[in-house]
């Protein structure tokens, strides 16, 4: 018989013949254990059979066989495919040891208490999958039973919830909704975000360039933010000669685009993974932890290495992006409506950028990230293959403006930090591939296109009243519209197929 104490959990497995006298020595041997006679394995201690799944450190994916050119670049994505789609445990540092006593904050990944003493899981607050994929998997919700895909969208099921302190389930206050201070989040679908990040990259060049502009302009001059034809308001100089930023829209006042997280919060793929790890995982990457520091006290150390979160990077940055399929004369018409009433004012159809080469460097610089690029991918080639431009650069047919918006009070939030004032505000979601990706808003409460449309307000509320004016059948047409605007049909097929 093998049995094994795990963080105050048993795992037997007893041949049949033996059942009986096995779980008799089993109860003898967990008394003795739990009662301090017989030391209790670490965590981390190696069984027969068992070990980390992703292999021992000489094993794994490195920055130097990166940067040095001995991978290409299928093997560099088939290395991050692994890194999002291996299910960590606890050989490999999923989760987290107990919370630090001498530090209150019990919400931050590396100091959070487990569900239920389970060992394992938080769920609300993070420690809620052991892979990407978890959360990444439907590249359809229009079949039934949904089509999988890798970097698809999430159930409702996934829905991230983020920092909560309270949550009334038992709904005390008896008003038919349970209060909820955090923050919940559907999963978006990742494909083609490689675009969406060198377009966020030149907008942020842009933008940086008009305030050098403003810094070297005398007082009361002002300065339009405008990039890709996307007015990000102005900047003035005061009579003092200094910026003032009070009249910026949509985006932080240092000007640079974070396009992922529907807040707006990052600024790169990189920085939401190495975000994501830690909190959905309790995976701590070395740059951010530091080489040989096991920061959540859990036993491992140097979970996530560089080159691996490299390689993930890559992987996603290289991903196919959603395509629109052949219109007939209604979506047509549809297409016609969505721009007449005022949906493609921020949903914008395409944009278009100088460079279709994407450089991802390590470290990050959030102000030039292209510094210190260790490698190149021409986007408009294989995997990802986007459609270049007459400019050479590559056209982005997302549907967003990549600015932030108040969507106002019905679908504002309710995140107990004060002193941010963004519960209202959103960035503009990614329509491309919309029609696959039910269900719709931040935090999935649409679970169809005319629900998520009639959810609209705040700056979208005109849009939205235009919408709900229009007669049935034109409501109709721009929805077949939507429903034109596809996910890939098989993505990551050069490293799926093996």
């Amino acid at each position: 018989m093998k049995f094994r104490v795990h963080d105050s959990r048993i795992v037997e497995t007893v041949p049949e013949h033996l059942a009986g006298r096995g779980r008799a020595f089993l109860a003898l041997t967990l008394w003795v254990t739990l009662t301090g006679l017989l030391p209790l394995p670490a965590r981390t201690e190696v069984i027969p059979g068992e070990g980390p799944n992703l292999g021992q450190l000489e094993e794994r994916t490195t920055q130097e066989q990166i940067t040095g050119g001995s991978l290409s670049l299928r093997e560099i994505r088939l290395a991050g495919l692994k890194i999002f789609a291996t299910p960590f445990n606890h050989y490999d540092g999923h989760g987290e040891g107990a919370p630090d006593p001498a530090n209150p904050d019990h919400t931050s990944p590396g100091n959070r208490p487990m569900l239920g003493n389970n060992g394992t899981m938080l769920r609300i607050n993070g420690l809620d999958s052991q892979t990407c994929l978890d959360c990444h998997n439907q590249l359809s919700t229009t079949t039934v039973p949904p089509t999988f895909g890798v970097g698809g969208a999430g159930g409702i099921n996934a829905t991230a919830l983020f920092q909560a302190r309270f949550f009334d389930v038992a709904d005390t206050a008896v008003n038919g909704f349970a209060a909820f201070d955090g923050r919940a989040i559907n999963p978006p679908a990742l494909f083609g975000i490689g675009g969406v990040l060198l377009l966020a990259r030149e907008m942020t060049a842009d933008l940086l360039h008009l305030k050098a502009v403003a810094i070297a302009s005398p007082a009361g001059t002002q300065v339009e933010l405008v990039s890709k034809g996307i007015s990000f308001g102005y900047l003035e100089i005061d009579e003092a000669g200094s910026v003032v930023t009070s009249h910026v829209q949509g985006v932080d006042e240092d000007l640079i685009l974070r396009p992922f997280g529907r807040k707006g919060e990052f600024s790169s793929i990189r920085a939401f993974d190495l975000e994501a790890a830690g909190f959905h995982l309790g995976m701590q990457p070395v740059e951010v932890v530091g080489e040989g520091i096991d920061a959540d006290r859990d036993g491992v150390v140097n979970e996530l290495l560089p080159g691996e979160i490299s390689a993930l990077e890559i992987f996603l940055a290289t991903m196919e992006p959603p395509a629109r399929e052949k219109t007939d004369r209604m979506a047509q018409r549809g297409f016609k409506y969505f721009q007449d009433i005022g949906c493609a004012a921020c949903h914008r159809p395409g944009l278009q950028t100088e460079s279709r080469y994407l450089g991802f460097s390590y470290p990050e610089v959030q102000a030039d990230p292209e510094q210190n690029s260790f490698y190149w991918v021409d986007l408009s080639r294989g995997p990802s293959r986007f459609r270049q431009s007459e400019a050479k650069g590559i056209v982005v047919e997302l549907f967003s403006d990549l600015k932030r918006h108040d969507m106002g009070p019905e679908l504002a939030e309710s995140f107990h930090n004060a002193s941010d004032k963004r519960n209202a505000e959103f960035i503009t979601a990614k329509l491309w591939g919309v029609a696959d990706t039910a269900p719709y808003l931040h935090d999935g409460r649409a679970l169809t296109l005319f629900e998520a449309i009639r959810l609209h307000g705040g700056e979208a509320q005109g849009a939205r009243d235009a919408f709900l004016y229009l007669p049935d059948d034109n409501q109709t047409a721009l929805i077949t519209f939507l429903r034109t605007l596809r996910n890939p049909r098989s993505p990551n097929r050069d490293v799926l197929d093996e």
